[in-house]
């Protein structure tokens, strides 16, 4: 029976620029900043010890279009060792390294092959004499919105067909840029045995049920606190008969967020106690940790163990010393969650909760933030908010008010 094993791996985003870190201690935000790097060798690692057949990488592998020289040496010095074990790589480049980017070209090994801005199918003979037919193509530049799912044709023989698509199924996530849309009905009709995709950080599985296996397998390393949970890449083994996959993770630094319950806690030593002992919950031993933390039910705090939450002093205090461990968990916030504690006036909350909804419509979001996004200088660094990020921001604004009503009741 023919079975081929591979790895599917997508948005390694290498040298990812981590905005918005600087203020970490130096260990931390070094550790940080060679977080993609660090995944992509676990990938590389894993693929030479199970011995795949080949690797798929189905764009973005760099973060951006100028393709730095440290990421392409680095990647280039990954390409040897899996030349080295025999093992081809298949490539094509998304709207973050499109083929239209300035860069300076390392070129790579022979066993490297990269996908042109045309749908093209590359061919390639495994070492047991099967012919896998592999199809894809990279994004000539950073906004394709039309459709190319229509330009992928299966060609014969061959004993696989498998499809790359660095793409957005409709309907999906509202995060992510609407480039190279198709729907799952789309992408069965082409008959492939299995489809690579890329561009969504999220790991999903369109299609399980049966032949053929959709798969985004999300990005290799948490790049901000919206990328939370587990990172990695998938193993793929697949037959005519069957498709088997296995999830291997590779995030150096997880991002995550825990709540803490203080209900039975009085003191600001408890208080202190509890975090950290959650906190060791968190820890891992191979991994470094980024947590946002929330402390609910305060209603039994002493008012000065609120204060220090507040002016600072509890997040100071979990912090402490942990820029020092190799398995580090870093306490990014900690925040009261006091909403649902406090009697309020109906009149003021109806106001708010107008104001709120106001904000929710676009035109009067825009216009609370155009002193922001029309200054020159602050412009430069920011981006076009996600309607996930509005929802957050609105949140937090809200919470912020519940804050200062309960600090003046």
């Amino acid at each position: 029976m023919s079975q081929l094993q591979f790895i599917h791996t997508a948005d390694l985003h290498l040298d990812s620029p981590f905005i918005g870190l600087q203020y970490l201690p130096k260990t931390i935000l070094n550790r940080i900043q060679e977080s993609t790097f660090a995944s992509f060798i676990k990938i590389v690692d894993n693929a030479i010890s199970l011995k795949v057949d080949f690797v798929l990488i189905a764009g973005d592998l760099y973060d951006g279009e100028d393709r730095s020289i440290k990421a392409q040496a680095r990647l280039r010095k990954q390409m040897i060792r899996l030349e080295q074990a025999g093992i081809e790589v298949f490539i094509l480049h998304g709207n973050h390294d499109h083929l239209g980017g300035n860069w300076t070209t390392i070129d790579m090994p022979s066993n490297v092959h990269v996908f042109s801005s045309s749908v093209e199918m590359k061919s390639f003979i495994t070492k047991k004499g099967q012919r896998v037919h592999i199809y894809g193509f990279s994004y000539p530049e950073r906004h394709v919105t039309e459709k190319r799912i229509n330009e992928y044709k299966k060609i014969d023989p061959a004993d696989f067909h498998i499809g790359m698509l660095h793409g957005n199924v409709d309907g999906g996530s509202s995060d992510h840029q609407p480039y190279a849309p198709f729907t799952i009905s789309e992408l069965l009709e082409k008959k492939m045995d299995y489809w690579a995709l890329g561009h969504i950080h999220k790991q999903q599985f369109l299609h399980q049920d049966h032949h053929p296996y959709i798969v985004y397998p999300g990005n290799i390393q948490g790049r901000n606190r919206k990328e939370k949970g587990s990172k990695g890449c998938i193993v793929v083994n697949l037959s005519s008969h069957e498709t088997n996959l296995s999830h291997i993770e590779t995030a150096d630094i997880l991002w995550s967020d825990i709540s803490i319950d203080a209900a039975k806690i009085r003191t600001f030593s408890d208080l202190y106690l509890l975090c950290r002992k959650e906190m060791n919950h968190q820890r891992s031993s191979s991994q470094g940790v980024l947590l946002e933390m929330t402390i609910k039910n305060i209603e039994m705090l002493e008012r000065e163990a609120i204060e220090k939450i507040k002016n600072g002093e509890l997040l100071e205090a979990l912090q402490d010393g942990e820029e020092y461990e190799e398995s580090f968990v870093w306490t990014i916030s900690v925040n009261c969650q006091i909403k649902d504690q406090l009697v309020i006036e109906p009149t003021f909350k109806k106001e708010l909760e107008q104001t709120l909804a106001e904000l929710t419509q676009e035109e009067s979001f825009e216009k609370a933030l155009e002193d922001l996004y029309g200054n020159p200088f602050s412009s430069r660094y920011l981006e076009k908010m996600t309607e996930h990020e509005k929802k957050n921001l609105l949140q937090e604004a809200e919470q912020l008010v519940f804050e200062l009503v309960h600090s003046n009741s």
